[in-house]
């Protein structure tokens, strides 16, 4: 349930609250609007709560949510979340695109894409030092020389980075790195890891789990704002399907649906929904036009030597043939690219 407090409340009176919420064995958050202040109650309530928490000083009144995901949901926030990483902001009405190759093999592969998608447009560099694969014989990442070509990179472009941590015991050294830290579709059930990012108060974009439905991936979503890290970004990845064709099936209705529930920004990864390049470009337009806040496209220098995820990676020229498309699209939806 939702507590909102009257106008003209005052700081001690909220204070009081929170603290109440405690000792109650209750956990406050708070949401604080241009014309209201809600406090998010989060843990095991009951009906007769809202009549208590209806008595206290500073209090207008108490909504119930039947909604299981309260804190990233709109009766929390009906405002857009807005994230600021650097002078990039994510959110809004301008679109951010982020690119890069899929793993970071060496520092001339990462170097010479980084100045490529920057050139292009891109306003953050991926790339992963930690790569989860299906196959324990596929290329599974540099590791922390991974994250140190990627500091090196930001250094030469002034890029932010975001790059994958895959256990809680990597959070605290990828977060060293990261600009914003990465949860694929893999670990989106991976509570743990989950609350140690929610821990970092570090951008995070969770990723879409493979077989997840939209509630499920809004309640992975949950435990990183129930740490007090409100700074998430949700990311459609593809979901499986029985369709062969493509490596996943991108689903573009997942835009719309968590614009209506949800206060977090949406960004669209074609590039894993698709797993084939010829498809990125088309399904990014379509993500855009549905209303995704940004896009994270994989660019690599040539693809066809890429140690992951080749047959999905963009050229340098068929990146900014994407980035020259966008712009109209997104223009017509009243968005820019930034």
């Amino acid at each position: 349930m939702f507590i909102v407090l009257r106008q003209g409340h005052t700081e001690g009176e909220l204070t009081e609250i929170l603290e109440q919420l405690t000792q109650m064995g209750f956990s406050g958050h708070v949401s604080q609007g241009v014309e209201r202040t809600v406090v998010g109650v989060v843990g095991r309530t009951y009906p007769e709560l809202k009549e208590t928490l209806e008595m206290w000083p500073g209090v207008d009144e108490v909504v119930p949510i039947s909604r299981p995901h309260k804190l990233s949901g709109r009766e929390f926030q009906p405002q857009d979340t807005v994230i600021k990483v650097g002078d990039v902001t994510i959110g809004g009405e301008v679109l951010v695109v982020m690119a890069g190759p899929c793993a970071v093999e060496t520092e001339e592969q990462l170097l010479e894409a980084a100045r490529a998608v920057k050139a292009a447009g891109a306003k953050i560099l991926r790339g992963g030092a930690f790569k989860p694969s299906t196959s324990p014989y596929s290329f599974r990442g540099l590791g922390q020389d991974g994250l140190d070509l990627l500091a090196q990179a930001r250094q030469e472009t002034g890029m932010p980075i975001i790059t994958e941590v895959m256990t809680p015991q990597d959070v605290e050294l990828v977060s060293r790195y990261a600009d914003i830290l990465q949860v694929g579709a893999r670990n989106m059930q991976n509570f743990t890891l989950l609350d140690e990012v929610g821990k970092t108060q570090k951008p995070v974009m969770l990723k879409r789990g493979m077989s997840a439905t939209i509630q499920e991936w809004l309640l992975s979503a949950e435990y990183i704002l129930a740490q007090g890290n409100r700074q998430v970004m949700l990311c459609e990845r593809g979901i499986r399907t029985f369709e062969t064709y493509t490596r996943n099936t991108m689903d573009i209705s997942a835009i719309p649906i968590i614009k209506k529930l949800s206060h977090l920004p949406i960004i669209a990864d074609p590039s894993h929904g698709t797993g084939k390049w010829h498809l990125v470009t088309p399904l990014s337009l379509a993500a855009v036009a549905a209303g995704a806040d940004g896009l994270m496209i994989e660019v690599h220098p040539r693809p066809d030597q890429a140690l992951k995820d080749g047959a999905q990676s963009l050229t340098f020229d068929n990146f900014q043939q994407l980035m020259a498309q966008v712009v109209p699209v997104a223009a017509s939806v009243g968005r820019k690219i930034a």
